[in-house]
């Protein structure tokens, strides 16, 4: 249920605003950095006419932009989107095609220097071919992981093939943000590009007879002075939410992302006018170098103000491709275990619709895990599946499930003006809610069990070979601390702190490999990360079990360490 004040925000949304702004950067290409730039001036120049207080940060990031790629073979030249982040060859790479039907990467640890510690004959992806010094075709979309998988196999380049006729944009970088010195050996270290499903079938004939092609990829890296816009509007305590999306793009990007840069723009004039209301501050930022720099933008912002966030901010919320035409379901809005019900709940009481989930990913901006800030959204309304299944498109990540996702089809056509006010309506909840309700509405208590869930199964899959029933008592006596410290009834500011600085050791736990300072790659992060090694077992010989075992004690001990320090911090009031 709203209350009237709720009721009252959401009823004040209007979208001229925002809608002015969608069109305006349907005109906008914002791939360059240059063109990027300029989006982030007009984004200060349009909160400033509207009274707001802009406080506008300019760092220097590296970026890589994509210029062109191509891949010839038989005599053609068949056009390609080159992958961001990774090796190039401007000169051209030539090498025999192989075409990899079902794609398996190699166990963690694994590379061919390493080969001799597993053992003769030991297979490092069971059904994948040969992969050594060709040009390696795969089906789907451009994704770092992959390259790297290969990579590791010894493969000289990578071709994705596309779903559909476009070609998709996508990341070949597994750094994230601007690289440290530690990352830099972490540079894909390949080439790689994605086709068309026609290019691709081609290619793949041409695998079949043994032919060889030549991949040509050229990327612009360097330095570049980047706009990044925030407004700060203050509460009456400490403490802020964060809400959040990108204003590059892939080209004009008006899925992607144009429709969130409208919404945090009135989402950050309604909340203005109702300030007044607020208990904790709210803080809005427009993030440059999302595609171009692997998420550069933020990641800038969370290492300039870490201590700050992990002091301070008590939840995070991301703005990507709102408001896209026929997009009037909420089925899969990443959510983290201790905000599900506080999502769901807003979705209902916004939107009237029940909402969906899941897990959030190493992608859109959550550049905030390792500091222990719980984090949702991202995704919010998409194309109905029957709808989608109708259109005969397949799945992905943006646009409302609009295919036109990362390609230059994304245009004004994507967008539609009622479906982006509900979304704006959708989000001032949201965040209104978080930032006025006497206790923050963040269970730690469910985060345990789902990460109980992990460790039942990590657990059986370990069987005899490693134990995990340390794990699980500290798991079992923060569970029964969390609910102690709840039925005893705390104030709502006794049970904010506690749930904060609970979260604040269990979110990295779930969602990060690394330390509380630095980002991990932009990998996937399977959850309870340290423990997951332990599903893997069965892909180690016995030659090589040891080291995955002491990799999981490792990594148990960081467990044990941080859920003793969240217990500890719990008394009962």
């Amino acid at each position: 249920m709203t209350t009237p004040d709720e009721a009252a925000v959401m009823a004040s949304a209007r979208i001229a605003d925002a809608w002015s702004l969608v069109q305006q950067f349907s005109t906008m290409r914002r791939q360059d950095p240059e063109e990027a730039a300029a989006a982030g001036e007009e984004i200060i120049r349009r909160l400033t006419a509207l009274g707001l207080p802009v406080t506008v940060h300019r760092p220097r990031l590296y970026l890589a932009v994509p210029k062109s790629a191509h891949v010839e073979v038989d005599g053609l030249r068949l056009a390609g989107r080159p992958a961001q982040l990774a090796q190039t060859a401007p000169g051209g790479l030539t090498a025999p095609l192989v075409f990899v039907e079902n794609p398996v990467g190699p166990p963690m640890g694994w590379t061919p220097n390493s080969a001799p510690l597993f053992g003769p004959g030991y297979d490092p992806a069971p059904g994948v071919p040969d992969v050594a010094g060709k040009l390696v075709l795969f089906r789907g979309m451009i994704l770092a992981e992959r390259i790297l998988q290969f990579a590791a196999l010894g493969a000289a380049g990578v071709i994705a093939i596309n779903p559909g006729p476009d070609m998709h944009w996508g990341s070949g970088s597994a750094i994230w943000g601007t690289p440290d010195l530690d990352d830099l050996p972490g540079r894909t270290p390949i080439p790689g590009c994605a086709v068309s499903a026609p290019d691709g079938a081609r290619l793949v004939a041409a695998a079949a007879r043994g032919a060889s092609a030549t991949l040509t990829t050229v990327v612009e890296e360097g330095w570049f002075d980047q706009v990044l816009p925030e407004v700060r509007i203050e509460g009456t305590e400490p403490g802020f939410v964060l809400l959040h999306g990108h204003y590059d793009s892939w080209d004009v990007g008006v899925g992607d992302n144009a429709t969130g840069d409208a919404c945090l723009l009135e989402v950050a004039r309604t909340l203005h006018a109702y300030r007044a209301k607020l208990k904790r501050g709210v803080r809005i930022c427009w993030w440059p170098g999302h595609s171009t720099g692997k998420f550069a933008g933020s990641t800038w912002y969370a290492d300039r103000h870490a201590l700050e966030l992990a002091r301070h901010c008590v939840a995070h919320l991301n703005c990507d491709s709102p408001g896209c035409r026929d997009a009037t379901d909420y089925p899969t809005i990443p959510w983290m275990a201790e905000n599900r019900r506080f999502v769901t709940d807003a979705v209902r009481d916004a939107t009237g619709q029940v909402a969906g989930g899941k897990r959030p990913t190493q992608s859109s901006d959550f550049s905030f895990n390792n500091l222990g800030i719980s984090g949702c959204f991202s995704a919010s309304s998409r194309i109905p599946k029957a709808e989608v299944e109708r259109r005969g498109w397949y799945f992905v990540m943006g646009n409302g499930g609009n295919t036109a996702w990362h390609t230059d089809r994304d245009q004004i056509e994507v967008a539609d003006p009622d479906v982006l006010l509900t979304d704006i309506r959708l989000y001032a909840l949201a965040v209104f809610r978080m930032a006025t309700l006497p206790a923050l509405p963040l269970d730690p208590g469910a985060l345990v069990a789902d990460l109980q869930g992990h460790l039942a199964r990590y657990a059986g899959a370990a069987g005899d070979r490693f134990d995990l029933s340390p794990v699980a008592r500290a798991l079992e006596g923060l569970a029964t601390r969390l609910a102690a410290f709840e039925a005893a009834g705390p104030s709502p500011e006794a049970a904010s702190a506690a749930r904060l600085a609970v979260l604040r050791h269990l979110v990295p736990l779930d969602y990060t490999r690394g330390t509380r300072w630095r980002r991990d790659f932009g990998l996937p992060a399977p959850p309870f990360t340290h423990l997951a090694v332990a599903a893997e077992l069965d892909r180690y010989p016995p030659c090589a079990l040891g080291f995955a075992t002491t990799q999981l004690q490792r990594g148990m001990n960081h467990v044990l360490a941080a859920l003793d320090a969240a217990t500890e911090l719990l008394a009962t009031p």
